[in-house]
Parts: structure tokens; C-alpha cells; sequence
């Protein structure tokens, strides 16, 4: 039988342990993060600028402001974390053998992981001025 869990009392006594209540919390929390983080994300990309104006030079000054890589990185931080945490939840219903769990859960979660490393390092280590310099200088045929 399921249980629905609504509230954090049904929550904490569905759970086999706190760490599954954490989860769950976690789950609610970053849920209601997400929709301002995205909702900001679209006013501020599509409708506070004219989306025509938007060239590389336009992602070069946003990436090298701190403000926006700290935005993005939490936005991509919380977004696969959430998602990963879906994720398990539904690897946990349909894959019933522990020995195949425990591996696809190890698969899917390294991919995960070195998503976010590699954005995450993308991210801070890029150095889009530079490229959009040497794109600048090639001359166009």
C-alpha cells in the first residue's frame, strides 16, 4: 500500500529515516526555489531585454560578472540535485533488484555528477572574452 504524504508530520512518519525525510523536505523546498530561479531567469533573458539583442558579446559581459555565474551555478546546482533526487525515487520503483539498483543508480549518478562538474567548470573557467576575441579576428568569408 502507498502512503501520500502531504505534510511534514505524514512525511515523518512515512519515512524509514531521517534521511528520506531530509530528501523529502529538500524535495518541497528546492521545488518552490526552482520556479522563482526559473521564472527569474526567463524575465530577465526574454523579457527585460530585447531577445534580438542578444549576440555572444551580450554572454560574454553576463559570464564575467560573478553575480551571474553564482545565479547559474545555483540554478544548475538545484536543478540536477532535484532532478537526480526524482530520479532516484523512480529507480527505487521500478528497478527491484537491489544488485541491478544499486549499479543503474551508480551509472545514472556518475553522469550526474560529471554534468555538473563539467558545467560547473565551464562556468567559472571558461574565459569568454578571449574566445570572442579570436572569433572577432578570424575574418568572415
Amino acid at each position: 500500500m502507498v502512503t501520500k504524504v502531504y505534510t511534514l508530520n505524514d512525511a515523518k512518519a512515512a519515512a524509514g529515516n531521517n534521511f528520506e525525510l531530509y530528501w523529502w523536505v529538500f524535495m518541497r523546498v528546492s521545488g518552490l526555489l526552482l520556479v522563482f530561479l526559473v521564472l527569474g531567469h526567463i524575465y530577465m533573458q526574454n523579457i527585460a531585454i530585447n531577445s534580438a539583442e542578444i549576440n555572444y558579446d551580450y554572454v560574454v559581459s553576463r559570464f564575467s560578472s560573478p553575480t551571474w555565474k553564482i545565479y547559474d551555478i545555483f540554478l544548475l546546482g538545484l536543478t540536477i540535485l532535484h532532478g537526480a533526487n526524482g530520479l532516484r525515487y523512480v529507480i527505487d520503483d521500478y528497478v527491484k533488484n537491489l544488485s541491478t539498483r544499486f549499479w543503474v543508480k551508480t551509472i545514472v549518478f556518475t553522469v550526474i555528477a560529471s554534468i555538473f562538474v563539467l558545467g560547473s567548470i565551464t562556468l567559472w573557467t571558461f574565459n569568454f572574452q578571449e574566445i570572442g576575441d579570436v572569433m572577432r579576428s578570424v575574418p568572415s568569408h
